[in-house]
């Protein structure tokens, strides 16, 4: 994965808000400030982009799922696209309270959507009445939205990438209280100091959002990549040792008969 200033810039990264909407404490990476606009110090996005990548590609190793989170209409389709493309989990539509704090329950809605996806399969939902049928349906949809992104997700995430930290508080705070570390973008009025791994960038531009996610979907999939060269290498040798050791099965039973 590579990442150029010039990239940042083509994209508007360094783009912040106007001084009436600015959090001091994003002060540490920023430039200066124009009309009235803070200016991001985009070597210093660029130095946090590789630091989150390098992270992300800890977590891809030991298949630790990285959770995707960007509800605002710039970033919902970028975080699917991206999350899909590396098979991670992610939430686009809203934060629903409880995503990690309950996350047993969660997965009762979850099972809830799974089990109405078997009644139509099953053709079971034929029973219903048509009004019964078509409530069933619209419940089905509504759960869609809330937790198609994170149906196969079975566990925790090891990891979360936010999109826009301010907006997404609710998600931040649930993280911070289960441990769970975040990469986080964050515009000129947001608070970098509530992640682990903040990326200071314009989370509002969708050129800006998808240059960032893109790249960091990059380095994860590099290490998925290199790990299944491995294992595909691990299985060869196995079944060449396998073969191996069939044949020599087979050599000591004919030496047996020949004598």
């Amino acid at each position: 994965m590579e990442i150029t200033v010039k990239e940042l810039l083509e994209v508007g990264a360094y783009f912040g808000h106007q001084s009436r909407q600015f959090d001091p404490r994003i002060r540490p990476y920023l430039y200066g400030k124009r009309q009235g606009i803070y200016i991001i110090d985009i070597s210093k996005t660029c130095e946090k982009v590789y630091q989150a990548a390098e992270v992300l590609q800890k977590f891809a190793q030991e298949n630790n799922p990285i959770l995707f989170v960007g509800t605002k209409k710039q970033a919902s389709d970028i975080i699917k696209q991206v999350a899909e493309k590396t098979g991670q989990p992610y939430v686009n539509y809203r934060w629903i309270g409880g995503t990690l704090t309950n996350f047993n329950n969660i997965q009762k809605r979850i099972e809830r959507l799974e089990k109405i996806e078997e009644m139509e399969t099953s053709g079971q939902i034929n029973y219903y009445t048509k009004k019964e049928a078509m409530l069933i349906q619209k419940e089905k949809e509504e759960l869609l939205k809330k937790f198609n992104g994170i149906r196969h997700l079975k566990r925790l995430p090891g990891i979360l990438v936010i999109v826009d930290v301010k907006k997404e508080i609710n998600a931040v705070n649930e993280a911070k209280k289960v441990g769970v570390p975040i990469v986080g973008i964050v515009d000129t009025n947001g608070n970098p100091e509530i992640v682990d791994y903040p990326i200071p960038a314009n989370d509002d531009g969708f050129k800006s959002i998808q240059l960032i996610l893109e790249k960091l979907a990059e380095a994860i999939l590099e290490v998925q990549a290199q790990k299944k060269i491995v294992e595909e290498k691990n299985t060869a040798i196995t079944e060449e040792l396998q073969e191996k050791g069939d044949d020599n099965v087979a050599n000591t039973g004919n030496n047996q008969e020949a004598s």
